[in-house]
């Protein structure tokens, strides 16, 4: 018998409870026992616990590639203190699992983890070789070994959030995404298709949370009013029987939150048809619109689909309607000059003045993504300064200092895998 012991921490809380709910949605692997941990100490307590219980422990780790380096600190803590069989997955797992085994985990998930989490008890239970598993990694003689990614499902074979341990979040209503910009992992994890999860199990979801007396709803997607779609074109009539259905279940004195964080809009989305059916049903007044520059040249390498134009339109349709738009900019993308920076900065103070605010991003070279190799151009002092500028106004805000640190860590990691790489050929 074994059990899961998750560590259940930073960036990988929300799909922690979605791997964890697999177990119960699969009648081979229902009820097992599940802990969730809140660090590394009560990780070790959790490991602990389920061995003096009777079952092996199986510690279940998510992370994005800006935690690695936490989470790998974490490892080998909790490794030195306390045995179990270590299993990664998440983004940065899928886009590097050697340098994740290496680290010190046993298994790297590739790709989606609910099927793969299911197999991989399954396969524990019949003492199985869980290393043969299609969506396994293992190190064999130090190097890598797997058998790629696991199944894609329909979202609705599986639960968006964790029902029987209360492990609740937003929920998760599309997966995938057709735009493929060239900076972002999501598309090149799930495939740049979609694939939505139906009103009616949405609605069942909401009614769980409801039974909770939970009044707020979030949606997960890369692309909010891309639901019910398989390409760039917008499906209004599914939204609407969306957000009706959703309204119909939390009544009128819940909270839906749609268009905004973690479910933002694009530019060319954003129509007064789209914005008249949110005005009807959702509770926020801000809109997350993802503008990202202010250079034609930028928004065309960058594969965003959309341009300059639909991003000013976009703020002046919101504002009409009465939406507050919370418009993305990255800046220091590879290749861009500061005359595209200056186009950035140009555009953000055009559409502050016309009752926006940015909410500002520096590039990060993440894992799995085309530029994945490219290095930060650099924000000049008189690019900063503006952009500090902005902020001390209270129009723009964001974690762009951040964003450059962990940009300087990736470069740095990127480029060791590069050297190990060309020293072992």
């Amino acid at each position: 018998m074994h059990g899961l012991v998750v560590h259940h921490v930073r960036t990988g809380i929300a799909a922690l409870n979605v791997v964890s709910a697999a177990l119960d949605a699969d009648v081979r692997t229902s009820g097992i026992d599940v802990r969730f941990s809140r660090g590394r100490e009560e990780t070790v307590r959790a490991i602990e616990e389920t061995r003096a219980d009777g079952a092996t422990p199986v510690a279940a780790w998510s992370f994005y590639s800006t935690d690695f380096s936490a989470a790998a600190e974490d490892l080998a803590w909790v490794k030195a203190r306390a045995d179990a069989l270590h299993l990664a997955g998440g983004v940065h797992a899928t886009a590097e699992p050697l340098e994740t085994l290496r680290a010190g985990f046993d298994l790297a998930a590739i790709g989606e983890g609910e099927s793969t989490i299911v197999a991989i008890f399954d396969a524990l239970a019949r003492g199985a070789d869980v290393r043969a598993l299609d969506g396994v990694a293992h190190l064999r003689d130090g190097r890598l070994v797997t058998h790629g990614p696991g199944a894609r499902r329909p979202l609705d074979d599986f639960p968006a959030f964790n029902v029987r341990y209360g492990k609740w979040n937003a929920i998760e209503i599309t997966r995938g995404c057709v735009y493929a910009c060239s900076f972002c992992q999501t598309p090149y994890m799930f495939k740049a298709r979609f694939r939505h999860r139906s009103v009616e199990n949405v609605r069942m979801h909401v009614r769980a949370m409801s039974r909770e007396g939970s009044r707020f709803q979030r949606f997960v997607s890369p692309t909010s009013l891309s639901y019910g779609s398989d390409d760039a074109s917008v499906n209004l009539e599914a939204v609407e029987q969306l957000l009706a259905a959703v309204r119909e279940e939390v009544g009128a004195d819940g909270k839906i939150y749609f268009g905004t964080f973690p479910s933002e809009v694009r530019p060319e989305h954003v129509t007064p048809a789209a914005l008249a059916i949110l005005k009807k049903y959702v509770d926020n007044t801000s809109l997350v619109i993802g503008g990202q520059s202010g250079s034609e040249r930028v928004l065309r390498e960058t594969r965003r689909g959309h341009g300059v134009d639909d991003i000013v339109s976009a703020v002046r349709t919101a504002t009409a309607a009465g939406f507050r738009p919370d418009v993305d900019f990255l800046l220091g993308v590879p290749g861009e000059t500061r005359e595209d920076r200056e186009a950035s900065l140009a555009l953000a103070e055009r559409v502050v003045a016309m009752g926006a605010r940015i909410h500002s991003h520096a590039f990060m070279p993440l894992p799995g993504t085309p530029l994945r190799d490219g290095a930060p151009e650099a924000i000049e002092p008189p690019v900063r300064l503006a952009m500090e500028r902005l902020e001390s106004r209270g129009a723009m805000y964001g974690q762009w200092r951040r964003h450059l640190l962990a940009a300087e860590e990736l470069v740095r990691r990127r480029r060791t895998k590069l050297a190990e790489r060309s020293t072992d050929s």
